[in-house]
């Protein structure tokens, strides 16, 4: 029998705010729950810290620079093969319910031919702007508009709900429920949680890369928490469903999230660098493969996430994809624990993430809003994350590690080879 899949991906969310990764915030009791059921992944990563190439890597399992999806308001081709398409070849009922960022058309409805095969949508391009945490909408099948009033996560969840008690029954289901929490409202330039959540994190424990650092984190942080632990309601509530319907034990449930959030510790706004607030994500399976309470400590990223989903459902996975199934990491001795970030729209960046070193390069003479690449790099940021896991202190300038940027610079240079990028040349710093 073939597995349901259900995805429930979230939107800048920080892999800290979750229970089972640190247990000195406690905003996340069904998602730790099933963190105990199924599996950890302690190191995830994104590979492109900004919304729209973020989620063209989960469609497409490809790089942003291959499928073409470098920035935000560009257009996934419609030649990609893509998720949805290969579920539906399969005979799954593909649905996608909230942001899809993948049609440049901001607060328009998406047309079926730039909707990636899906079959059931209930979706917009960006959420953000049909929509406040209070009230707004979606669009169905039809483009027409179906209108919430409630907080958008609670309604949002109950439209995922009401698609699953109406879904065809003589088919295995794939549902990408992709929700723009915990993202701040962009057009109130603020994050905010359902009424009455903030209230209950005034003194939640701050992340230490936060702290003494300038940014907006003071203000947002207690609305943030709430967010996440708005969201984490109701993924129990799907989970509920699930069980109360016989589903839960046939249905594979992934928990994810875009890329990270630095509260405009890092650059001015959220996220757009390489820092682990950036990057790190949260990432936890349950169901099929995915059982027994474990944790897994190899770095893995988005792009593994479609080839897992693909190969769990029996689905032959395209050559063109370039991530790994994480049923193999399961039981691993070894595995490429390199992951190289590609960085746009604040700058045309590169960065290499090894189990001990951040390595960055950038590229000061290019546009990073009209190139995906350079030629040209310059040496721009160290750090060793075994002695300074909250990326305090730049060693790139540091004579002492010159081994180890001629190292790096070797070897991110061959990343980029390896996904069709030409090879750089990467200016040692001074």
């Amino acid at each position: 029998m073939q597995p349901n899949i259900l995805v429930f991906f979230t939107d800048q969310q920080r892999w800290d705010t979750v229970g089972c990764y640190n247990p000195a915030i406690s905003t996340t009791p069904v998602l730790d729950q099933l963190a105990r059921e199924g599996v950890k992944f302690e190191n995830a990563f994104t590979v492109q810290p900004v919304c729209g190439p973020a989620r063209s890597c989960l469609q497409t399992g490809r790089y942003p620079t291959q499928n073409g999806c470098y920035r935000n308001n560009i257009a996934m081709r419609q030649d990609e093969v893509t998720l949805a398409k290969l579920f539906n070849q399969a005979g799954y009922d593909t649905a996608y319910i909230g942001k899809w960022h993948l049609a440049d058309l901001d607060e328009k409805p998406v047309p079926e031919e730039l909707r990636g095969g899906w079959q059931y949508w209930l979706a917009a391009d960006a959420l953000e702007h049909t929509s406040h945490p209070y009230g707004g909408h979606f669009f169905d099948n039809d483009n027409q508009p179906v209108h919430f009033e409630g907080y958008r996560v609670d309604d949002q969840t109950t439209f995922a709900l009401d698609y699953l008690k109406q879904r065809p029954r003589d088919k295995p289901f794939l549902l990408f429920l992709s929700y723009l929490e915990p993202h701040f409202q962009n057009d109130m330039a603020r994050f905010v949680a359902p009424d009455g959540y903030a209230e209950r994190f005034q003194t939640a424990a701050v992340p230490p890369d936060l702290i003494n650092r300038p940014g907006d984190w003071p203000q947002n942080l207690p609305d943030y928490y709430g967010m996440c632990q708005n969201l984490d309601e109701n993924l129990g509530r799907i989970v509920d469903y699930l069980k109360a319907s016989g589903e839960y034990d046939n249905t594979i449930i992934l928990f994810f999230s875009d890329h990270g959030c630095h509260f405009r510790t890092r650059n001015d706004e959220y996220k757009r660098s390489c820092h682990e607030s950036s990057i790190r994500i949260p990432c936890v399976a349950r169901g099929g493969p995915f059982l027994g309470g474990r944790t897994v400590n190899h770095l893995v990223t988005l792009l593994d996430i479609p080839v897992t989903m693909l190969s769990a459902a029996g689905i032959k996975v395209p050559e063109v994809m370039v991530g790994r199934d994480l049923q193999t990491a399961l039981d691993a001795e070894y595995w490429d624990e390199e992951v190289l970030i590609q960085i746009s729209e604040s700058e045309v960046g590169r960065a290499l993430r090894t189990t001990r070193w951040k390595y960055e390069i950038v590229a000061p003479g290019s546009d990073p809003w009209d190139e995906s690449a350079a030629k040209i790099y310059v040496e721009s940021q160290l750090y060793d994350l075994l002695n300074d896991p909250w990326e305090r202190q730049n060693l790139i300038a540091s004579p002492e590690h010159a081994r180890i940027r001629d190292k790096l610079r070797q070897d991110i240079g061959r990343k980029m080879t390896a996904i069709g990028e030409d090879l750089p040349v990467i200016v040692p710093v001074e």
